[in-house]
């Protein structure tokens, strides 16, 4: 085999990986696989069209992510809503991003202000739900939503607690989408508002209060019984 043709190849089967890795992570996200589902590498090999090499790969990428287990002697599953981990990363931000937030609104400047106000505002003009991307809400949003708390944060000029940020963020991004489908009468669209408004006050009391209870909603989301409407059953 010549060098092209191994470096064709090699590159081949990087894209292919790269395709079932977001063909794996996109189904998750939207809730293709219920959580405590087993990802079975074979059938998710057939369902592809891909080796079992090819899945394995992708399957551990979504590991490193917090988007699977996996388990020993057992192959690999979507995390549970009873999973420690999510309580464990929701009191890691509780402890963090207040922090952070009160280190921003010290050290923001006019255009940190600016920052904030805009990407509020695009958060409210991004559609939470589209029909196309299922039950639970879009990536866009997810994108704007992800923007709004990150630009908040980010005024605090620590580039090693913005790492932690990130990596925190992406680890309970699949705790905040079943957080959110199992709670939908929660007012997060408030919340939001409320954190931009102490945030654009220098209120660093009321903004740190803010996003600590909007952070334990979340995760109280995963432990308590989803809420329903009520009926006129007695």
């Amino acid at each position: 085999m010549t060098q092209t043709t191994h470096t064709s190849a090699s590159t081949g089967k990087q894209m292919l990986s790269e395709q079932v890795y977001t063909r794996l992570r996109e189904a998750i996200m939207r809730g293709d696989h219920a959580p405590g589902d087993a990802l079975k590498p074979q059938d998710l090999a057939k369902e592809q069209g891909v080796s079992l090499a090819v899945v394995r790969e992708a399957l551990v990428r979504v590991v490193g992510e917090g988007l699977a287990d996996r388990l020993p002697n057992r192959g690999f599953a979507v995390p549970a809503y009873s999973d420690r981990r999510w309580q464990e990363i929701a009191e890691a931000r509780r402890k963090i991003e207040p922090v952070m937030l009160r280190m921003s609104i010290e050290r923001g400047d006019v255009d940190w202000e600016a920052r904030v106000r805009a990407s509020h505002h695009r958060l409210t003009r991004t559609p939470a739900y589209v029909p196309e991307e299922g039950e639970h809400y879009s990536s866009a949003w997810a994108e704007a939503h992800r923007v709004f708390h990150r630009t908040l944060l980010d005024g605090c000029g620590n580039l090693v607690l913005l790492e932690t940020f990130d990596r925190m963020w992406t680890a309970s991004e699949l705790a905040r989408r079943w957080s959110a489908h199992r709670n939908p009468h929660r007012d997060g669209a408030l919340e939001h508002r409320r954190l931009e408004e102490a945030a654009l006050a220098r209120d660093a009391d009321t903004a740190a209060d803010v996003l600590t209870r909007h952070l334990t909603q979340t995760a109280t989301g995963l432990t308590d019984c989803p809420h329903h409407e009520p009926t006129n059953e007695t």
